[in-house]
C-alpha cells in the first residue's frame, strides 16, 4: 500500500534525524531569505520530477510567483526514496525547507513528532478546512490540530470490459455490485482453452491489496477512535479465505503469469482483453488512453460485501506542510493557501488525470472539457466515490504496526498459516505493541 511505503521511508529518515545527521546541505543553505527584489524566498520541495509533472507543479508555482509581489517559490526536487529523509536530516540541521510534499497518513504522526509545523494559528485566521472532503481534513489532524493541509487524494475503483460482458451474455449497463456477484460473473467471463486460460474474469489481487478488501467488508479501519485495534473477527477470516479461494481456483502459475503481464504495463492484461475486469486508482485510466485507446470499458465503485453493506474504498494521498523550524512559515503559509484553492487544484487535476482534495476544484474538474468522453466518465466516477473512501492514518500509538500484520498475512497466503491463525497473531502482535507504546 501506497500508505505502507511512504510510512517506512519516513521510519528510516527518523533513524537519520536521531542519528544526528547534519551534513545534508539544502538550497536555502546557498540562498538568502530575500531575493534581490526584497521578495521572501521560501524553498518548496517536492518527488514530482517526471515530464509529465515536473511542468505541471512549475506553472502553478510560476503562477503563484507571478500573481503577488512579496513571495518567490523556488522548487526542489528530490527522487520519492530521498526525500523524506532528507528532509527530516534538514530539520535536525536546523535548515528545513518552508515547504514539504508528505504522505497524508502519517501526518499526525509527524505532529507528534514535531517534524510538521502545528497551523492552528494559520488556520484561526485562515479557516480553509471547508475547501477539503472530510475524511482528508481528518487525516491531517493531532490531538484536534491541523499539521498539514491535504492536496491530493485517491481511491479504489472497479474496471470492466463491455464488450467482454457482451459476448458471455451480461447486461454491459449492470456491473456486479456484491462480492457473490463478482464472483459469479468472473466465472461467466472465464475462458479456457483445455487447462489453459485465454480470459480471466477477475483476480481481486490485481490491482489492489488484501487490506483494501479487508476495509470494504467493514467499512471501517482497524482502529476506532479510541485506538482500539481489532482485526481477529470471523467476517476477516472470511475475507481471508474469499481471496484465497481465488488462487486456489486459478493456480499459483496462471496468477504469477498475470502478474508478470501486469507489470509490464504495456502488456497489460486488461489492454489485451485476456483480463475481463481490474479493481484499480482511477488513474489507471491514463494507461488505457495510452496503450488501449479503443477499449471498450466501464467503471463502477467496488462490490460491496453484501447488500447493503456498503461500497466502502481506499485512498490515500499527499498534504502540503511546512517542516518543524521554517525560517519563512508565512510566506509559506500563503503559498500553501495558493497550492489548494480551486485554481491550482484544478490545473493539477486536469493536466495530472489526479485526483485532488479541493471538493469545488474536483467536482469542476469532471466537467472539464479537457477530457474526452471516457476520461470524464472514469473522472466523474472517481470524484463520486470519494463519499465511499476512507483513509488509514497511522495511529500514534501503534505508528509501525502494519510491518506486524503483513508477515502473517504472507504466511497465510503462502498455506503455512490459516486465517484464524494470521488473524489471532496480529491481533496479539499490535496489542503487544499498543501496550509497550502506552
Amino acid at each position: 500500500m501506497k500508505n505502507l511505503r511512504s510510512f517506512m521511508l519516513v521510519l528510516a529518515g527518523l533513524a537519520l534525524f536521531l542519528s544526528g545527521c547534519a551534513g545534508f546541505q539544502t538550497s536555502s543553505d546557498t540562498e538568502s531569505q530575500e531575493n534581490e527584489e526584497g521578495k521572501t524566498v521560501i524553498d518548496f520541495w517536492t518527488f514530482w520530477g517526471s515530464e509529465i509533472r515536473r511542468p505541471i507543479i512549475e506553472k502553478i508555482i510560476t503562477d503563484f510567483n507571478e500573481s503577488q509581489d512579496k513571495i518567490e517559490v523556488k522548487h526542489t526536487y528530490l527522487p520519492f526514496g530521498d526525500i523524506w529523509t532528507k528532509e527530516l536530516a534538514a530539520i535536525a540541521a536546523g535548515d528545513p525547507p518552508d515547504v514539504v510534499i508528505n504522505d497524508i497518513n502519517a501526518t499526525a504522526l509527524r505532529g507528534q513528532k514535531e517534524q510538521a509545523m502545528n497551523l492552528s494559528s494559520f488556520l484561526e485566521k485562515d479557516d480553509i478546512s471547508s475547501r477539503f472532503y472530510p475524511e482528508l481534513w481528518d487525516a491531517t489532524l493531532y490531538e484536534g490540530d491541523s499539521y498539514g493541509i491535504p492536496f491530493n487524494t485517491d481511491t479504489r475503483v472497479l474496471f470492466y470490459n463491455k464488450d467482454a460482458f457482451k459476448e458471455v451474455g451480461l447486461d454491459p449497463e449492470k456491473p456486479p455490485t456484491t462480492w457473490a456477484e463478482l464472483e459469479e460473473y468472473a466465472k461467466k467471463l472465464d475462458k479456457k482453452s483445455g487447462n489453459d486460460f485465454d480470459r480471466i474474469g477477475f483476480y481481486p489481487l490485481w490491482g489492489i491489496g488484501y487490506d483494501v478488501w479487508l476495509l470494504n467488508a467493514n467499512g471501517q479501519n482497524y482502529f476506532d477512535e479510541q485506538n482500539n485495534f481489532e482485526i481477529d473477527t470471523a467476517k476477516n477470516e472470511d475475507v481471508l479465505n474469499w481471496l484465497k479461494s481465488w488462487k486456489d481456483r486459478l493456480g499459483e502459475d496462471v496468477v504469477n503469469s498475470y502478474q508478470a503481464q501486469i507489470d509490464s504495463q504495456q502488456g497489460h492484461p486488461f489492454f489485451s482483453g485476456d483480463l475481463a475486469m481490474i479493481a484499480q486508482q482511477p488513474t489507471f485510466y491514463t494507461q488505457i488512453r495510452d496503450y488501449a485507446p479503443d477499449l471498450n470499458f466501464g467503471v463502477v465503485e467496488l462490490p460491496e460485501y453484501e447488500a447493503g453493506s456498503g461500497h466502502t474504498s481506499w485512498g490515500g494521498g499527499f498534504v502540503a506542510e511546512i517542516p518543524q523550524g521554517s525560517k519563512n512559515a508565512d510566506a509559506a503559509w500563503e503559498f500553501i493557501k495558493y497550492l489548494t484553492d480551486v485554481d491550482a487544484q484544478e490545473y493539477w487535476a486536469v493536466q495530472n488525470f489526479d485526483n485532488i482534495a479541493n471538493i469545488e476544484a474536483a467536482e469542476s474538474a469532471a466537467q472539464s472539457d479537457e477530457f474526452n468522453e471516457a476520461g470524464s466518465m472514469v473522472y466523474q466516477m472517481a470524484v463520486e466515490n470519494m463519499e465511499n473512501t476512507l483513509l488509514t492514518p497511522v495511529p500514534v500509538i501503534a505508528p509501525d504496526f502494519s510491518s506486524l500484520i503483513n508477515p502473517n498475512m504472507d504466511e497465510f497466503f503462502l498455506g503455512s498459516m490459516t486465517a484464524k491463525e494470521a488473524l489471532e497473531k496480529s491481533q496479539t502482535d499490535v496489542e503487544s505493541l499498543i501496550q509497550k507504546n502506552q
